[in-house]
């Protein structure tokens, strides 16, 4: 049987080498102990046995483990720059044998290492066994979810580290592959975001990749297509129609998809 409890005072211990007092980091430890949260409950609500649940939580205690190397070395948390954290988070964990540390049966090994790997590409990479593929789509539901609270609730230099720019946020527009690509109900890719207002876009485009039902009324009872829509006020007119055109598109997503 997986020790989450082993594991987390594993995690512990290695977040000491990092300053858990950078708003940065302390985001992140947040989200990770809430992305465990949010994997259990999609686990308990798919109905899996207490071992799958363990190991759910586990793989999102791990799921990060990259973004504070990241953080320290960067001061952000951009992929596209050419330090993936979901990468690292694997090197780390699997190349340099640190995965000993929080799970000592190697019999989970695999499942670990596709999910944290898979849990922030644009797409699941294809050949996945049933229990990878699983607990890919478990973490990445599960982080999703917690990306929209993360965006309701933190200081916008923390979400965005080097992009924030109080001055020009509410007078940004909306790129017009990005928009073009929400209407369509695709997710965005890191490329095509141009501005502040694509990365929220992109978030909230996060509903076109949420693989349980579970996941998709969670967001809908959170109400957070609104918070997060109305989280910025949109000075520019045609970023404020477009805005608009995203909410509904986004709502009647949602209210399909989980009739």
């Amino acid at each position: 049987m997986i020790d989450f409890k082993k594991a987390q005072e594993s995690f512990k211990d290695y977040l000491k080498a990092y300053n858990l007092e950078d708003g940065n980091i302390k985001l992140k430890v947040k989200h990770t102990y809430e992305v465990v949260k949010k994997s259990e409950y999609i686990s308990r609500g798919l109905g899996l046995n207490e071992e799958n649940i363990e190991l759910a939580k586990v793989i999102a205690l791990l799921h990060d483990i990259g973004r504070f190397e990241q953080v320290k070395q960067t001061n952000d948390f951009l992929d596209n720059t050419g330090f993936d954290h979901a990468d690292y988070g694997v090197k780390i964990l699997f190349e340099d044998n640190l995965i000993k540390k929080f799970v000592g049966d190697s019999q989970y090994d695999n499942i670990i290492k596709q999910s944290i790997y898979n849990h922030n590409k644009y797409k699941i990479e294809e050949g996945l066994n049933k229990l990878e593929l699983l607990h890919s789509k478990i973490i990445r539901d599960a982080d999703k979810l917690d990306n929209f609270r993360v965006k309701e609730t933190e200081h916008f230099k923390n979400i965005f580290p080097s992009k924030y720019n109080s001055e020009t946020i509410n007078y940004e527009q909306v790129s017009q592959q990005v928009y073009q690509d929400f209407m369509n109900h695709k997710c965005i890719k890191l490329e095509d975001r141009k501005t502040q207002i694509d990365y929220w876009v992109c978030v909230i485009a996060f509903i076109f990749d949420l693989n349980f039902s579970i996941s998709l009324k969670y967001i809908q009872d959170k109400n957070y297509i609104d918070i997060l829509i109305n989280r910025i006020e949109y000075k520019n007119m045609e970023t404020k129609e477009r805005m608009e055109e995203i909410r509904i598109c986004a709502k009647d997503y949602l209210k399909e998809v989980t009739l």
